[in-house]
């Protein structure tokens, strides 16, 4: 008799593990919830194809990779605008706001642990009002949105990489159809497990950029010594460098679809330890350093204040963290729309041409979709500003304080604690809605300054 398919990768102890955790109703405040209701991806019993396979430190590496790309080298211009005392705070204090939000992202899920994305999240919120598919949707397309113009972005990203390191060698509408391309390729997998390990390649790749970038600056030195403790600058313009920091810890978006696929759900707060540990280190310590050797003029990225040599052997080691980083949230974006698509049927599971088929050409219309706004608008580094502001500002810090509100119903003066928590977290949808309206206005500001350029033209945009 044929025995049953049997993942290779498949670990029988942790996914007993996962389902004793996902199984402890009163723990998690589950309810009645049936096993097909909480597991997003259904039966993986006997599937051709299994999600749920994360272990913890791959799903770190994922969101390591998914936040941290070439942004990071962004931030040391914010200190140079912001000065050195005022940007150190809100690197490491936005820093550890990030951390407490994904933390109760992280309670949100294991409360509900059918949630797999943001929609699903609206859904349940605004399902208490008899608005559940107005939820869904209004968070859903917020979402898609979002990660499609990251992918752009990524593109657009590669373009000028290819055009620093060919000194422009050819059109970049050539450049940008070869990122599409390879973008389109690696996003190819369908489950994070095998994507997991494009992260580490994504991870050393920043994180030698970023040393080559700081050795490069320290020897140069094109600054002149000059550290400014506090600065003096208008509200638009130190809003616009706050941003950078923010925008800096904007991969909230993607973790519910993370947490989805680990073996064992309650693990998560050892990823998002090992996330936030990792940039916020890295963030401080590059801005600094290249602040501090690069001088108040330091230009953002600050592969941009190194020799032209240096750069080009920087932006050379950082194509794979330009290509994953996006190829990460392109995933996101697919497999939102391919759970919406197959979620309560076996299609997911199986390695037919239907379910095959259909990932292959989600993960192409997407793609498509980013090259075509990447190339088409012309000041789109300002309209990504803007499309951050108006999302990232609330995935990253305003939702989450909405979420602890909606789990504790209630039991705001329950006790001491979680009076506290309550004043905490209306403090956290404040902070979001400021970061949404000021980042909304800067932005619209920065689009009505930037003189007009031409779509789909060979003369490529900065990054």
């Amino acid at each position: 008799m044929a025995q049953p398919y049997q993942d290779p990768n498949f670990d029988a102890a942790a996914d007993s593990k996962r389902e004793r955790a996902l199984g402890d109703k009163e723990n998690l405040g589950v309810g009645h919830a049936t096993p097909e209701y909480e597991n997003p991806f259904g039966d993986e019993e006997f599937s051709e194809v299994k999600y749920r396979t994360l272990y913890w430190w791959q799903c770190g590496m994922i969101m390591i990779a998914e936040t941290i790309s070439l942004g990071i080298l962004s931030l040391p211009s914010a200190v140079a605008t912001l000065g050195l005392v005022a940007a150190v705070i809100l690197i490491v204090g936005l820093g550890l706001l990030a951390t407490y939000t994904g933390y109760v992202i992280g309670q949100f899920k294991l409360r509900y642990p059918h949630v797999h994305s943001m929609a699903d999240a609206g859904e349940v919120m605004f399902g208490q009002f008899g608005l559940g598919r107005f939820g869904r949707e209004f968070l859903g397309t917020a979402q898609l949105l979002f990660l499609v113009f990251i992918m752009g972005s990524h593109i657009l990203t590669f373009t000028v990489m290819m055009n620093t390191l060919t000194d422009y060698g050819t059109c970049s509408i050539v450049f940008g159809v070869v990122g599409f391309v390879v973008s389109f390729v690696f996003a190819l997998p369908r489950t994070l497990r095998k994507v997991s390990w494009l992260s580490f390649a994504s991870f050393i790749s920043i994180l030698s950029a970023l040393l080559i970038t700081m050795i490069a600056i320290a020897i140069q030195r094109p600054g002149n010594g000059q550290v400014d403790a506090t600065t003096k600058i208008d509200v638009a313009t130190g809003f616009l460098a706050v941003t950078n920091i923010v925008f800096a810890y904007a991969g909230h978006v993607a973790f519910f679809g993370f947490i989805s696929e680990m073996q064992v759900p309650t693990d998560y707060p050892k990823t998002l330890y090992m996330l936030q540990a990792t940039d916020t280190i890295m963030y401080v310590v590059a801005a600094v350093v290249i602040y501090y050797y690069g001088g108040k003029d330091v230009k953002s990225p600050a592969l941009s204040s190194t020799s032209a040599i240096t750069a080009k052997v920087a932006y050379g080691i950082a194509i794979p963290t330009i290509v994953i980083a996006g190829v990460i949230n392109g995933h996101v974006a697919t497999k939102y729309i391919y759970v919406r698509l197959f979620r309560g049927t076996d299609r997911m599971q199986k390695r037919s041409l239907v379910s095959i088929g259909s990932w292959v050409v989600i993960t192409l219309v997407l793609w498509i979709i980013a090259w075509i706004i990447a190339e088409a608008i012309p000041v789109f580094n300002n309209l990504l500003s803007l499309i951050t502001a108006l999302f990232a500002s609330w995935f990253t810090y305003g939702l989450s304080g909405i979420f602890w509100l909606f789990l504790n119903q209630g039991q705001y003066g329950r006790s001491w604690r979680n009076m506290f928590l309550t004043i905490i977290n209306l403090l956290v949808v404040i902070i979001g809605g400021c970061l949404c309206g000021m980042g909304l206005w800067v932005s619209g500001k920065a689009i009505h300054d930037q003189k007009g350029g031409s779509s789909f033209s060979c003369t490529a945009s900065n990054a």
